[in-house]
């Protein structure tokens, strides 16, 4: 059974605007060179693999991910064989002084693809990984936007999130701010982003987390009330390349809502899933009972799960790729959308955040409530809820 399937669909998103561009995509790409940063993850693997079917002159992929990165060469050893250009891998953390002396030595590239991010709405559960999230997302991303500006990049592209548009967590509103560090930019350099719904199995995700509980024969756990938007990893690394290539400064590429992309639950993923692996779901009432039957349910055909209403702090009721301020092209592409940004930032603001986060670093102290509070200035109308309760609480 394909993901395609799992998620509730029988047509790939993008394929009759891939098809309409292949050939302009195919002789840009062969033509240029390219660094993708953070491409070892679930999105980065898959616009590494987009642009080497594409031949490129250079491609040399950044990740901290030393495992990923290895499966990355093997999966696309395995898959496209090799290309008559420059590719290289390079397991360095994007904010070292190994990685500044790795762009030193060379830095010369068209386009750069920014993929790293930490992800998670879980990361804002404590100050000390909340703190790590705004310096990937933010600052990392405003430092090797600098240096491409230096070394004369064409075209800066990243990934921002479905999550920054009216965002109500900390992950959410890290990529929103991070976008208007990116509009400060674009004076400089030309840049486009993507917001797009969730990659179905992605590393980390729970689709993915459901592989895992099958291979060591543990509960499938999902909220029943939460519905969400999912694009396949193969799609995510088309959009991303699409914007990449074809975006204008500041654009922000969205798949166009349509009867083929849907919300549906995690609770019927996970039933389509086990019942893909010819097993019924057997819905439990707590986490007790279902730990204590996967000891013996599996082997009658049957899966425990444990489907409940959402609690944790973070979750959005519903997703959405724009807000009712942003201005639309929904002509260009048959079916992505395009959010036409004017450079609209506050300078005082950017600076005022930057230093404050640069002096809680110093103090080597900060709160959650003090990060908390830095973004409702940046952010206002910020719909962030504090519940107590986070995911590393669950099952």
């Amino acid at each position: 059974m394909s993901i395609l399937s799992l998620i509730g669909r029988e047509k790939e998103l993008f394929i009759d605007d891939i098809n309409t561009h292949e050939q302009q995509l195919s002789e840009i790409v062969s033509s240029s060179s390219f660094l993708v940063i953070g491409g070892a993850g679930s999105i980065g693997q898959a616009v590494t693999k987009e642009i080497f079917k594409r031949n490129p002159r250079k491609l040399h992929v950044v990740d901290i991910s030393e495992n990923n990165m290895v499966e990355l060469v093997r999966d696309i050893r395995s898959s496209f064989g090799y290309i008559d250009g420059d590719f290289q891998t390079f397991a360095l953390d994007i904010g070292s002084v190994e990685y500044d002396a790795f762009i030193k030595s060379d830095g010369n590239y068209d386009y750069v693809l920014n993929l790293s991010a930490l992800k998670h709405v879980r990361s804002e559960k404590d100050p000390f990984t909340l703190m790590r999230m705004i310096d990937v997302n933010i600052f990392n991303t405003d430092k090797t936007l600098r240096q491409s500006v230096e070394n004369g990049t064409k075209k800066y592209f990243c990934v921002s999130t479905d999550k920054a548009a009216n965002p109500v967590n900390m992950m959410g509103a890290s990529k929103r701010i991070m976008e208007m560090f990116l509009m400060r930019r674009s004076r400089e350099i030309t840049i486009s982003t993507a917001r797009f719904a969730n990659v179905a199995f992605s590393d980390g995700s729970l689709l993915h987390g459901f592989n895992q509980r099958i291979q060591k024969r543990q509960p499938i756990v999902a909220p029943n009330d939460i519905k969400r938007y999912f694009v396949t990893p193969k799609e995510s690394g088309e959009l991303c390349l699409m914007s990449c290539i074809f975006g204008e400064n500041r654009d922000i590429f969205f798949p166009k809502l349509s009867e083929a992309l849907h919300l549906i639950t995690f609770a019927d993923i996970a039933v389509k899933y086990l019942e893909n692996l010819g097993y019924k779901p057997y819905l439990c009432e707590n986490e007790d009972e279902a730990r204590e039957l996967s000891k013996t349910l599996p082997d009658q055909g049957q899966w425990p799960c444990l489907f409940t209403p959402s609690d944790t702090t973070g979750e959005k009721d519903f997703e959405e790729f724009f807000t009712d301020n942003e201005t639309l092209d929904m002509e260009r592409f048959q079916n992505l959308g395009v959010i036409k940004n004017d450079p609209v930032y506050d300078e005082t603001k950017l600076n005022r955040f930057t230093e404050t986060i640069d002096q809680m670093k110093a103090d080597k102290q900060w709160t959650k409530d003090h990060v908390v509070e830095l973004f409702f200035e940046m952010i206002p109308g910020f719909g962030h809820k504090e519940t107590g309760k986070y995911l590393d609480g669950k099952m």
